[in-house]
């Protein structure tokens, strides 16, 4: 499993952007788009003390255009090609869109532009509520916290639970926490097995929690900017997150743990009769990976020799130890999950692929 930065050097991040980060309900009117000489853009927002001009990250920008309706592609090309021309584009839509867009700032910079409705589930806040629950379960160690760009992550496993695939195989019983506060995915809690031998996880696919970030509309019906702060963010909060004990509590609880092991079990009488090139292939093209991921879970099938369902989850899932960016390996984590509950059926186009 990817491990990620420190506990502490991820408390001491979430620390400081409270200093730096800032929510405002605007009305688009208020907005106003410019694309730098070298493609970089720019949001000014008529705040109420003066005009502030945020830099813009891709994803915002990407946000941005889906909200205006305007193809990211052909957004990107105006960028690149004919940055007045998008200027335009962006600027008269802001005009006549009428809505109000909730924007996202940290460090001088618009991270996203959400809907008036999005949920704010804020990333401080939950760790504050979660790392004590997270250190009461008996036996728990964090194995691994991360801050990216779009989500939070924390995962934990406890020795008390534990069970052997065979041969002293052991799996133990964890739980993954994520959430995103950019409108990248919901708040979600879901169990997770820890390989001891060689440190893999699987996030099982049993969605014991996935609190979506959609709330009533917010704000007021005035025409003016709202401006929010901590202590609103923290009590809209509460009530989430006091429901997250419990699920968590679930998440690594025996009959959640041995239901999902014995499904890992399962894909051992798996077997893959059919060529483990083209298997790979299969797989790659069903779930979406480049050919740098397809060539590394290859390569760990081969290198493992367990040629079966459980060999292929392994590859799967060791594989996401490689994988840089932390998000997608999170993504290769929760594949394992899905490919234990593939049925029979859903099994055969990939071990019998010729």
């Amino acid at each position: 499993m990817k491990t990620g930065r420190s506990l502490l050097a991820m408390a001491e991040e979430l620390e400081r952007q409270l200093s730096t980060k800032k929510d405002l309900l605007v009305p688009t009117s208020l907005m106003h788009h410019r694309t730098d000489e070298d493609g970089a853009t720019r949001l000014t927002i008529e705040e109420p003390q003066r005009p502030q001009e945020y830099a813009v990250t891709p994803l915002a920008s990407r946000q941005l255009a889906e909200k205006l309706k305007i193809p990211f592609a052909y957004f990107e090309r105006m960028r690149r090609e004919q940055p007045d021309l998008l200027d335009r584009n962006v600027n008269t839509w802001l005009q006549g869109d009428g809505d109000k867009r909730l924007v996202r700032t940290l460090d001088g910079r618009v991270r996203a532009v959400l809907s008036d409705r999005f949920r704010r589930l804020d990333n401080y806040d939950l760790a504050e509520q979660v790392l004590p629950i997270l250190q009461r379960l008996p036996g728990v160690q964090l194995i691994s916290h991360e801050l990216t760009e779009t989500r939070m992550y924390l995962k934990a496993v406890t020795s008390r639970l534990e069970h052997d695939l065979g041969l002293g195989d052991m799996v133990q019983a964890g739980v993954v926490i994520s959430n995103s506060e950019v409108g990248c995915g919901t708040l979600s809690v879901q169990p997770l097995l820890y390989r001891l031998v060689c440190r893999n996880g699987l996030i099982a696919a049993d969605h014991s929690l996935r609190k979506t970030h959609l709330g009533r509309v917010l704000g007021d019906d005035t025409d003016g900017i709202t401006v929010f702060k901590e202590d609103t963010l923290m009590a809209d909060d509460k009530a989430v997150f006091l429901k997250v004990r419990d699920v968590v509590e679930a998440a690594v609880s025996e009959a959640t743990f041995r239901h999902a092991a014995q499904k890992l079990q399962h894909t051992l009488h798996v077997p893959l009769t059919g060529n483990p090139v083209r298997s790979v292939e299969v797989l790659a093209h069903r779930y979406g990976m480049n050919e740098t991921e397809r060539t590394g879970v290859l390569r760990h099938l081969i290198a493992d020799g367990n040629l079966s369902g459980f060999g292929l989850v392994s590859a799967v899932t060791r594989y996401s130890q490689d994988v840089e960016d932390y998000d997608r390996a999170t993504e290769f984590e929760a594949l394992g999950g899905k490919l234990i509950e593939l049925s029979r059926s859903e099994w055969t186009p990939i071990t019998e692929a010729a």
